[in-house]
């Protein structure tokens, strides 16, 4: 079996807005009530599955779940009228970042060698916990085949989880065994902590995963407040390197070091605060960036325009692309759209170590299967939403015919 990361990237849905119910999520919150354009979003996100896909990397992508959901208000006896956040709620794309889906461990890492993921609760914030029971539908078809997968509900609701964006995995190579990195918050200051130490835990235990190969990290209070709602708006890593802010972590020096011990030829590369501040760093979204192994060997970082456009951090890659380190390669992408409601390109995706051929086929992407998909986009997807066009009949209907289209156009009757 020849095992590979595939990254499967969420397709933005029809009803992309800006609603600005992401309590600690900065620029959720200064865009709110500005109107979005879901067409443009949506294709922005489609431009950097293609461009993954010219690197010659395996593509991967999920499909936009049902809304507006009628079932999230009837659930607290509501119809919108009472809240225009519940009902803007309702009309959430926000499962377009992937990187909240589930946690997975790849088939090296567990116990009875089967990739195993999970899918997270997120019950911290209301428009997001409304996903699990159908990202978890969408999660077994794709990896139906139980000799490979095993796909588990969300864990508790006691137990705040927000899937991969606080899971990092490190290896020497994607098919050799690793070690895996929760990251779990204890404050944040005026924003909650959104991952629970203890939901990190029974993950790991339900992925079999070994306790001796396995690190609880917590994240530094400090990033949180600033606006770090998840670890990977502050660090990110990939096979053998980990791409981290100096004050992503509460014990960096002691993360480092317990990182080094399992995974001796580990790489680590810090960015100093005194070269990028925090503030800097969010604002950028430096990153929540995608750090790739390309077919060449080298790494690279897929980064959105934002952070290459900002001259701090800007100065600072280029003085790393200088150094002759581990990663060789940056490779801006514009997904503003998504970086507006604050979800870079590293929110988008979904990691996945596994044989591609061991996955349903619809899931994964080539040119024809993007250029399809572009198409119904063009034609049915809103070009602009309004803050108060968010509870319009008309065009609740025209969403969910755009989002039934693409479902006919890609064969998942099964998914309506």
């Amino acid at each position: 079996m020849s095992l590979v990361e595939i990254n499967f990237d969420g397709i933005i849905g029809p009803s992309h807005n800006y609603a600005g119910l992401s309590l600690g999520n900065i620029a959720s919150a200064n865009n709110a009530g500005d109107t979005s354009f879901p067409r443009a979003a949506a294709l922005q996100g489609l431009s950097k599955m293609r461009h993954n896909l010219a690197l010659g990397l395996v593509q991967g992508f999920l499909l936009p779940l049902p809304r507006p959901n009628g079932a999230f208000l009837s659930a607290i006896g509501a119809n919108g009228s009472e809240d225009r956040r519940l009902l803007a709620a309702a009309w959430s794309a926000s499962a377009m970042w992937t990187a909240n889906a589930a946690t997975v461990s790849p088939a090296p890492d567990t116990a009875d060698g089967r990739c195993h993921l999970t899918a997270a609760n997120l019950v911290t914030m209301p428009h997001r916990s409304q996903e699990w029971p159908d990202t978890v539908k969408q999660l077994r078809l794709a990896f139906a085949n139980p000799e490979h997968f095993a796909v588990h509900d969300a864990v508790p609701a006691c137990f705040g989880d927000e899937g991969a964006a606080n899971h990092m995995r490190m290896s020497a190579s994607h098919g050799d065994p690793g070690i895996e990195i929760f990251v779990y918050g204890k404050s944040g200051g005026p924003f909650p902590a959104r991952q629970h130490e203890q939901a990190s835990r029974a993950v790991a235990r339900l992925h079999g995963i070994d306790p001796a190969r396995t690190l609880f990290v917590e994240q530094n209070p400090e990033a949180i407040a600033a606006g770090a709602f998840h670890n990977d708006v502050v660090a990110v890593a990939n096979e053998r390197v980990l791409f981290t802010h100096e004050l992503a972590f509460a014990d960096p020096e002691g993360t480092y070091g317990a990182i080094r011990d399992l995974l001796p030829e580990a790489e680590i590369v810090i960015v100093p605060a005194a070269a990028v501040s925090l503030a800097d760093a969010i604002k950028s979204y430096l990153f929540n960036a995608q750090l790739l192994t390309l077919p060449s060997g080298e790494m690279g970082l897929v980064i959105p325009l934002e952070a290459w456009e900002h001259p701090k951090v800007r100065a600072w890659l280029d003085g790393m692309l200088a150094s002759n380190g581990p990663i060789r390669r940056v490779m801006p992408v514009d997904v503003r759209q998504s970086m507006a409601n604050g979800g870079g390109p590293a929110c988008l995706r979904l990691r996945v170590v596994a044989d591609p051929a061991t996955i349903d086929q619809r899931f994964l992407l080539d040119e024809k299967k993007i250029a399809r998909i572009e198409a119904v986009v063009t034609e049915h997807w809103p070009a602009s939403i309004g803050a108060d066009q968010i509870g319009d009949p008309a065009l609740a209907m025209r969403i969910i015919a755009a989002r039934q289209a693409l479902l006919a156009t890609l064969d998942f009757a099964e998914f309506g």
